[in-house]
């Protein structure tokens, strides 16, 4: 259930020069990306492949704007547990709530910190009181509505 990040892999600046390309574009063709380094194309998918089998580049994923689809608030919540043991019991149950699109396991006050998408008010009340509030171990929640979104990147490579 839990990554392990003591394992430091070193990647070099062709590796580092690959990925920042691809975290501003990840659509970019490796040919485009290969004439912008000054390599083959061949040294690309070699390269990609290696960061992917070392666990650096883990996936590709689709980013679908929510509001664009009707899900105009976004809120986190924290969420108390009755024991903390209970986490991997509710994050099974949370992932069945399309609404809640990141959890994270936490210290401090929340056993959980989840990152939800909702249509509006309403559906944020329907969300917390019938889904996320009534799984069995949950003791209560703390809602923050988002007003905005500053910063959404991914990590300096």
């Amino acid at each position: 259930m839990y990554q392990k990040y003591d394992v430091h892999y070193e990647i070099d600046d062709l590796d580092r020069a690959i990925l920042n390309i691809l975290i501003k574009d990840a659509k970019t063709p490796y040919t485009e990306i290969a004439s912008q380094l000054i390599v083959s194309p061949g040294t690309i998918h070699v390269r990609m492949k290696k960061l992917e089998s070392l666990g650096i580049v883990t996936k590709s994923t689709l980013i679908v704007d929510p509001v664009k689809l009707g899900y105009d608030m976004t809120a986190f919540l924290g969420v108390y547990l009755e024991h903390g043991s209970d986490y991997e019991q509710v994050v099974e149950e949370l992932k069945d709530i399309p609404e809640v699109v990141e959890a994270y396991f936490t210290t401090g006050e929340y056993s959980i910190f989840l990152k939800i998408h909702c249509r509006n008010t309403q559906h944020l009340y329907d969300l917390l009181n019938h889904k996320i509030q009534s799984i069995k171990t949950v003791v209560r929640t703390d809602t923050l509505i988002s007003l905005a979104e500053s910063i959404k990147r991914q990590i300096k490579v």
